[in-house]
């Protein structure tokens, strides 16, 4: 680490802000939906209950048939051109959604936006494991995934007000256009790899890429994706993630209409109150990654939170409608611990994993997670509509937890 030391800053400086602002333009154009089927969507396209809930989860149908090829080109050609387009696209995309009068172009819009965003999750992870070093690589996942609760926290409170005040239409139009702007930004200020980088010296590129090496070489060596897809840690990590993501995206995409279902809520007060559970996530993913580079203990850092969070649902589950705040105080803590764990977690695949094989398996990791993603926004939005109430949803995003929790110990005491 020392002989890579007096380069951190530059790194941290230059790419870190960058691939924050990336990723959460992904987000924002992601979970607003939540804001725009509580805000009048459904009422004027006439979306059912149960189409709203396809709805919400047909971007993660679409997410998970193109992780593994935008992950391998990511790998293979170049992670800076895929994320360029990526960018215009799912801008456009998203603005698009704010046009449409009739429910089927909906159905192609959302579906066509899970693909174009599909790969930027494992091409960042790609991307950033060629900059940052074992003991960074957890802090510098989190600053990239924190773009996902930081923008939910403020896209929860914009996105009320746009609704409230220009409608539905004019939220997803203008939430849309920053993405296009920001692809020409993402362009100029990257360089794919550090031999690329002009603000580095030729000693600095030599020290960074000497480190990343020798870190290669403590890992077992994987032959192919065709083996690294059949080893037992990628494999219990799939589900794992699966399950993981049930949690987190029946929560993300549902929280918004749960709270607005609350006596006496209105719009603007479900999106201050759904910006609450982000802020503790925040705090918890930057304790996680800080604590899991220090320690290099990956494990300990991700499945005591997904325990809390399983815990929390089924807490809210037990303390039903009869005290709304008691409720909403232990979804918070749901949100923060569900959040918590993801710089650790994604660190560890890459640390286990050679780098010929780690970006296919993250993106095959993510893509069951996308799958799990599709699981939890349609059958939450579906359990809230057929029971007429949240309890049994947070009985099955607490089960997920827990049963994620669980093949997270299982999983990496296999690696051992």
């Amino acid at each position: 680490m020392s002989a890579t030391h007096g380069i951190a800053p530059q790194r941290w400086m230059r790419l870190i802000p960058v691939a924050f602002i990336t990723y959460s333009l992904a987000y924002l154009d992601r979970a607003n939906f939540g804001f725009a089927a509580a805000g009048g969507m459904a009422e004027d396209l006439k979306i059912t209950s149960g189409m709203s809930s396809l709805l919400s989860s047909l971007f993660f149908l679409g997410y998970f048939f193109f992780q593994i090829p935008g992950a391998l080109y990511a790998a293979n050609k170049s992670a800076k051109k895929l994320i360029f387009w990526s960018l215009i696209l799912w801008g456009g995309l998203a603005m698009a959604t704010g046009m449409i009068s009739n429910v089927n172009f909906l159905i192609v819009i959302r579906f066509m936006l899970g693909v174009v965003e599909s790969a930027v999750m494992p091409a960042m992870i790609i991307f950033l494991s060629r900059w940052f070093t074992k003991t960074e690589r957890s802090r510098a996942n989190t600053f990239l995934i924190l773009g996902n609760p930081v923008t939910i926290l403020w896209m929860s409170i914009v996105s009320g007000y746009l609704v409230k005040s220009m409608g539905w239409r004019w939220m997803f139009i203008i939430e849309g256009a920053p993405a296009i702007i920001w692809a020409f930004f993402w362009w100029r200020l990257i360089a794919e790899k550090p031999r690329q980088a002009t603000r580095l010296s030729e000693q600095d590129k030599d020290a960074l890429e000497d480190q990343l090496q020798l870190e290669q070489q403590n890992i077992k060596p994987v032959k192919n994706y065709a083996e690294a897809f059949r080893l037992k840690i990628v494999i219990l990590l799939c589900l794992q993630y699966a399950l993981w993501s049930i949690g987190v995206y029946g929560f993300v995409m549902w929280l918004p209409s749960i709270i607005n279902a609350a006596p006496d809520s209105n719009i603007v007060t479900t999106g201050w109150l759904s910006s609450v559970p982000y802020l503790l996530a925040v705090v918890g993913m930057l304790g996680a990654s800080y604590f899991s580079d220090k320690t290099l203990k990956r494990k300990v850092f991700v499945w005591p939170f997904l325990l809390v969070g399983a815990i929390a649902f089924y807490g809210s589950y037990l303390v039903g409608a009869s005290n709304f705040w008691l409720s909403f105080a232990l979804l918070v803590i749901a949100g923060g611990a569900m959040y918590a764990p993801y710089g650790p977690f994604f660190a560890l695949i890459t640390e286990a994993l050679p780098k010929n094989v780690s970006g296919g398996a993250i993106a095959l990791i993510n893509s069951f997670g996308a799958l799990g993603s599709f699981a939890g926004a349609y059958l939450v939005g579906y359990l809230n509509g057929s029971t007429g109430g949240f309890g049994a949803s947070y009985i099955f995003m607490a089960g997920s937890l827990f049963l994620s929790s669980i093949i997270t110990i299982v999983a990496l005491n296999k690696n051992k």
